[in-house]
C-alpha cells in the first residue's frame, strides 16, 4: 500500500501564504509525475500544478504567477502565495507512477476574506 504523507494546510486570510508538503515513498518518487490537485465543495477535482521527474512544471491557468511546485528527493512541495478565498478547497497530492496512481488523504485549505 503506497502511501503520500501531506501536511501544511490549514486557516489563512487573504492575501497570505502557506505552504503544502507531501511525502512518497523513495521507491516510486523519483520516477514519479507528482502533482497537487484539489477539490472545492459542490465542484469537481481539478490539476492545481504538476512536475514531471525531470522537473518540468504545468499549472492551472488560476493559480499561475501565485503558485510554486517544487521537488527535493521523495517530497512535493507547493508554495502559495496571494490566497484568495477561491483557492479555498482539499488539496490532494498525487503521483503518478507509470500504469499506477496513487493519492493522499487530502488536506484543507480555507482562505478567508
Amino acid at each position: 500500500q503506497v502511501q503520500l504523507v501531506e501536511s501544511g494546510g490549514g486557516l489563512v486570510q487573504a492575501g497570505g501564504s502557506l505552504r503544502l508538503s507531501c511525502a512518497a515513498p523513495e521507491s516510486i518518487a523519483s520516477s514519479s509525475t507528482m502533482g497537487w490537485y484539489r477539490q472545492a465543495p459542490g465542484k469537481q477535482r481539478e490539476m492545481v500544478a504538476v512536475i514531471t521527474s525531470g522537473g518540468s512544471t504545468n499549472y492551472a491557468d488560476s493559480v499561475k504567477g501565485r503558485f510554486t511546485i517544487s521537488r527535493d528527493k521523495n517530497t512535493v512541495y507547493l508554495q502559495m502565495n496571494s490566497l484568495k478565498v477561491e483557492d479555498t478547497a482539499v488539496y490532494y497530492c498525487n503521483a503518478n507512477h507509470y500504469w499506477s496512481s496513487y493519492w493522499g488523504q487530502g488536506t484543507q485549505v480555507t482562505v478567508s476574506s
